[in-house]
């Protein structure tokens, strides 16, 4: 394999990364619309958000088929953003989107086959408007579709020109290496690899971070801060409106355990002698990892990410603090 591209760019103050090596170049910092820019928000804060990332060099618009609620609004949302505010800026945007998470009901919305991908593409081209995503990603493995099967769905995406680059995300090593094998061979390599990666979320330094730069891609981490217990926001408990006070949410009061709330509280003394913030210092962990090309963040406001873009002020880790670091997190890992 031949070695990462390692010449990195700045734009706007952002250090950009290659993926993996292709020529693909992400930010440090992406913006995931996961939460916050669906139907059940504010229009004019989630557009403050887009601009205001977009104005601090952040470039990568990290989407998905069911982002919302109600699903699909995130991309439509974004479509009319988009169309007011970054039309003239399409070629300076790097947009991608997921389809594999259910979608819409029956039989069809749901899964990694040829058919759910190939309608998901299409509803979200329409939902924003775009004519291709610069990045689809198959979000997950089913279980179910053999991986041949999805391989040849995102190869003709790609040969339609649908999508420029491919992806992947939260896929088994095994089932992976057969992805990146298919899609290498059909001279549509996979770029990128995306899955959970956090001081709560260590297993995939173990197997799938290698594992992609073994095969010529690159790493996006998203949940950083996972799903906000590396915040501030729990340390003395849940608050009522808190995520994981909500019912039916990605974050359940049952995650939030006494063993994971000890080493948050741990970990913000920590990132307090250091000066930094718990949230700043744990998105500072993640990019320290070198085989990181991009982390996204999220964002319920112009203020929170401004506080998360503080991460890339964090001053390197020493040998001593990584070590201390993972000290604390060795109880729930």
């Amino acid at each position: 394999m031949a070695d990462t591209p390692n010449e990195n760019r700045y734009h706007n103050g952002m250090e950009y990364r290659y993926s993996g090596t292709s020529g693909l170049l992400l930010p440090r910092l992406s913006l995931g619309l996961w939460h916050n820019f669906g139907d059940t928000d504010n229009f004019d804060t989630v557009t403050d958000m887009l601009l205001y990332a977009f104005d601090q060099g952040i470039t990568h618009f990290d989407l998905a088929n069911n982002y919302g609620p109600p699903p699909g609004s995130t991309e439509t949302n974004f479509g009319k953003i988009f169309k007011w505010n970054f039309r003239s800026y399409q070629d300076e945007l790097t947009i991608s989107s997921k389809a594999g998470h259910r979608m819409w009901p029956g039989p069809y919305g749901d899964g990694s086959s040829r058919n759910n991908l190939m309608a998901s593409i299409h509803q979200s081209l329409t939902r924003t408007g775009l004519e291709y995503f610069d990045i689809f990603y198959s979000n997950r493995y089913d279980g179910i579709t053999p991986v041949e099967e999805t391989a040849q769905a995102l190869i003709d995406i790609v040969k339609q020109g649908k999508a420029l680059y491919i992806g992947i995300s939260k896929y088994p090593p095994e089932k992976a290496q057969v992805m990146y094998d298919i899609l290498r061979a059909q001279g549509v390599p996979c770029v990128i690899y995306q899955d959970r990666y956090s001081l709560f979320t260590l297993g995939v330094e173990e197997a799938s971070i290698p594992l992609a730069r073994k095969n010529g891609a690159g790493f996006i981490a998203f949940s950083p801060l996972a799903q906000g217990l590396l915040t501030k926001k729990y340390l003395k408990g849940i608050p009522e409106d808190s995520r994981a006070a909500r019912s039916g949410g990605f974050l359940q009061v049952d995650q939030v355990t006494p063993e994971k709330v000890e080493a948050a509280r741990r970990l913000n003394e920590l990132a307090r002698e250091q000066g930094n913030t718990l949230a700043a210092m744990a998105i500072a962990w993640v990019l320290d990892n070198p085989l990181v090309t991009s982390v996204i963040i999220g964002s319920s406001s112009v203020k929170q990410l401004s506080d998360n873009l503080s991460a890339l002020q964090v001053a390197p880790f020493t040998d001593e603090e990584r070590t201390q670091i993972r000290e604390i997190v060795s109880s729930i890992s």
